[in-house]
């Protein structure tokens, strides 16, 4: 019995030891970032990619043209330039991809706007996402007309779809990462995975700071500096006004009753700061933890939510509404709330998530809607009557 309880006592510790070790801050994120840049006798490194937000992922520069892309979950990838081979004796953890890059499986939809933004959509040819699971006409339209296929969602792909299409990448977003046998199965198959984690990003701009890792990818670098700089650019006005003190909460109803919110430490809270916003909740959930949302009773939400001056409804999982009464059917709580009573309550559109490339244009949105009340113009958002 002594020893049994030595031995879960070791074990406790253990599983402390690897939470710790496993969630690094964004310094220590850098600094994984920061090593093995002599890859290769045969090329020599020359630069690191500047970057203004993005803190999950580096682009290191060598001679004869060779790019190295290195991901902070430890994986790397050297993008070969068109006719040249690999560099010999490279560190065997590198993944080597040459150039031109094509007949991609995308999973990751996130990352199809960024595609489209470099104008390098024809490069993917599967999609992890079904026809009319599309918001991006672009990608809707690619579909039906036969030149992207579908393979599959992240968990059961078209395994003999994607070989038989010739796939040489899979891009996959964090979901993979609870089907390990997937990745491996692709791998097995001599395929490479990238899995974009843009969505740890902390800043919402680090998010679309992503832009560059695809541009390098495709060979369109400064296409993907000049789609990051449009939405950049988008920001100067506001960038240095005051912020207006109103106080806005982002949430959603869930089918068993509960509220899903942003956590204070979530992009959205720090898109709607970037606005002139106050984000309702201020110190809520873990900012440790990698988990962008939680639930909540709609009782708690009322508590903490129901003097904030905007509500912004989430109409990601369950579609957009149609009006405010179909929001208050909900729950008669809402009807009590200090921005129902003086119509403030907005509702996202449902492309807003897969138009990664657009955040800018959001937060101008957020802004707009605090500071022009209903008349504001906006792009992603619409007013609840």
């Amino acid at each position: 019995m002594k020893h049994k309880k030595i031995f879960l006592i070791l074990l406790i510790f253990s599983f402390i030891v690897t939470a710790l070790v496993s969630c690094g801050s964004p310094e220590e994120t850098k600094d994984r970032l920061s090593e093995d840049r002599d890859i290769s006798p045969e090329i020599e490194y020359e630069s690191r990619m500047s970057l203004e937000y993005a803190q999950e992922f580096a682009v290191d520069h060598y001679s004869g043209g060779y790019t190295l892309i290195s991901i902070s979950d430890g994986s790397r990838f050297l993008v070969v330039p068109e006719n040249q081979e690999a560099p010999k004796n490279l560190d065997e953890d590198i993944v080597v991809l040459k150039q031109p890059m094509d007949h991609i499986y995308m999973v990751a939809s996130a990352v199809m706007d960024m595609f489209r933004a470099i104008d390098a959509m024809d490069a993917i040819r599967l999609s992890g996402t079904d026809t009319d699971g599309w918001y991006i006409e672009e990608a809707k339209r690619a579909m039906e007309d036969g030149r992207i296929l579908y393979a599959g969602k992240y968990s059961m792909p078209d395994y003999e779809r994607i070989l038989s299409e010739g796939c040489r990448l899979a891009i996959e977003n964090m979901m993979i990462t609870h089907t390990p046998e997937v990745q491996e199965q692709l791998e097995g198959f001599g395929i490479p995975v990238l899995i974009d984690r843009s969505s740890y990003e902390s800043h919402p701009l680090g998010r679309m700071e992503w832009v560059k890792l695809y541009g390098v990818l495709m060979d369109k670098e400064d296409e993907a500096e000049a789609a990051f700089k449009a939405q950049t650019e988008t920001l100067a006005d506001i960038s240095h006004q005051e912020n207006t003190g109103k106080t806005v909460a982002f949430f959603y109803l869930t089918a068993n009753g509960s509220v899903n919110v942003r956590k204070s430490s979530d992009y959205v809270p720090k898109m709607i700061e970037l606005a002139g916003g106050k984000y309702i909740f201020e110190n809520l959930g873990d900012a440790e933890s990698k988990a962008s949302t939680m639930n909540m009773q709609i009782e708690e939400f009322y508590a903490g939510a129901k003097d904030a001056d905007y509500l912004i409804y989430n109409s990601t999982v369950d579609g957009e509404m149609e009006s405010l009464d179909e929001l208050l059917a909900k729950s008669d709580l809402l009807k009590d709330f200090k921005a129902v009573k003086d119509g403030h309550v907005w509702c996202t559109t449902s492309n807003f998530y897969q138009e990664s490339m657009s955040l800018g244009t959001f937060i101008m949105d957020v802004h707009s809607i605090l500071t022009e009340g209903e008349t504001a113009d906006t792009a992603y958002m619409y007013l609840l009557r």
